[in-house]
């Protein structure tokens, strides 16, 4: 099936009722009607729903979906991106070990990445990931992980996807892909080799900044390069939480399993049911959704190129942009989503345009279906130092836009009174 009909219908099955709405199943909680029941799902003898911090009826048409849009073998949701982030490298790495993490990225990720796990005695080692010719000096056998964007926020930039996969099958390390911008409608990592995408429900796939949410997918094949490799003993060595369970040992993809059983069981950073219900909606209408949101922000882009006090437009979707032939290799019919970013002469400048939209709204949030307008070095990249702005390539006079489903005219002279 295509992904328009996969996004529809895919893992749900009417109910007795014959509901074509997935139902909410709004529970803390299951009754599992006796004892042996309850023993053989804690035992994963059987499975079901346990309780919600584990697995919930609705989470699971949305982590079944999201799995097969996205091209992937299974999926695990979560309460946010960052959670998504946080367990996907959690599952890998542990005190000692190191991780390989691209410059160019969200700057929420890079706080999470680069300081916060280091208090967890996890190293993070940036690249360059343009062209990737710096990642592979750079790995040791306390690697664990190589993480990187499809397509990053806010600098719009497409990584070489092909050379970061080709290095990570060499030295036998898990691929970690921020799918959230291009979404799998545009770009599915996957397929490409990656393994393992990572998403910021929140955004695109929800479409109207209704719910806070995560999700992690994994590619098919993922077992094999995770059992028996010694970078990984906890996949393949007895879990003493678990009374000396070998994920290697059952018939399940490991690396969500794992996540799940372990680090959800324990941390707990679960969407709620009615997050994943608001979720499901979002994927039915996604495809049209993406296919509208970088129409316009093609044409918004067009048009700021030609602003005289423009500086610079990040927009690989652009045919002149440095990135384009990037856009024609990855992304589908050389979509690149809603999202572009834009280069005036100073922070002063940059402020007033903020200051003097009418439709854009200042907000810190990508992928709604209305139009928002953010500076990312005071806001969602206010953490980073000046000389940490430099290197991931985010000037003071740097303007990101999330283009909405409003009419591109009515954009464009918003933009255009706003920029004077």
């Amino acid at each position: 099936m295509t992904q328009e009909t996969l996004a529809l219908h895919y893992g749900y099955e009417h109910d007795g009722f014959g509901t074509m709405a997935v139902p909410l199943y709004q529970t803390t909680a299951y009754d599992f009607g006796s004892a042996q029941k309850a023993a053989n799902l804690f035992a994963l003898k059987e499975l079901g729903p346990i309780y919600t911090r584990l697995n919930n009826p609705t989470t699971d048409v949305f982590e079944a979906r999201i799995a097969a849009v996205e091209g992937g073998e299974a999926s695990l949701a979560t309460a946010s991106g960052q959670a998504a982030i946080f367990f996907a490298i959690a599952n890998l790495a542990e005190a000692g070990d190191n991780i390989l993490v691209a410059r160019k990225i969200y700057g929420g990720s890079t706080t999470l990445l680069t300081h916060t796990l280091k208090r967890f005695g996890i190293q993070a080692k940036t690249f360059e990931s343009d062209k990737a010719d710096d990642l592979e000096a750079l790995i040791d056998d306390k690697t664990k992980a190589i993480y990187f964007e499809s397509l990053s926020n806010p600098q719009i930039a497409i990584p070489n996807i092909e050379k970061i996969v080709s290095i990570a099958q060499k030295h036998n390390i898990v691929s970690i892909c921020d799918n959230t911008v291009a979404t799998p409608i545009l770009l599915q990592p996957l397929k490409l080799g990656v393994d393992v995408v990572v998403h910021s429900a929140s955004k695109y796939i929800t479409g109207q900044g209704l719910a806070i949410g995560g999700v992690i997918i994994t590619r098919f094949g993922l077992n094999e390069k995770l059992i028996k490799n010694p970078l990984y003993p906890q996949f393949n060595e007895p879990d003493e939480s678990y009374h000396g369970l070998v994920y290697a040992d059952l018939p399940f993809p490991l690396f969500t399993l794992r996540a799940r059983l372990s680090l959800l069981r324990d941390i707990g950073a679960v969407p709620s049911p009615f997050s994943s219900w608001l979720f499901i909606q979002g994927l039915e209408t996604l495809s049209i959704r993406m296919k509208q949101h970088s129409s316009n922000a093609y044409k918004v882009a067009k048009y700021l190129k030609s602003h005289p006090k423009v500086k610079s437009v990040n927009y690989p979707g652009l045919e002149d942009d440095p990135q384009h032939d990037k856009a024609v290799k990855y992304f589908k019919d050389a979509q690149t989503s809603g999202l572009l970013s834009f280069e005036v002469e100073d922070f002063e400048s940059a402020k007033n345009i903020l200051d003097s939209t009418k439709i854009f709204a200042v907000v810190v949030n990508i992928g709604d279906s209305k139009s928002i307008i953010t500076h990312p070095a005071s806001t969602t990249h206010q953490q980073l130092s000046s000389e940490e702005l430099e290197v991931a390539d985010i000037p003071e006079g740097l303007i990101r836009l999330s283009i909405g489903l409003e009419s591109s005219e009515d954009l464009i002279a918003d933009l255009a009174q706003a920029i004077g």
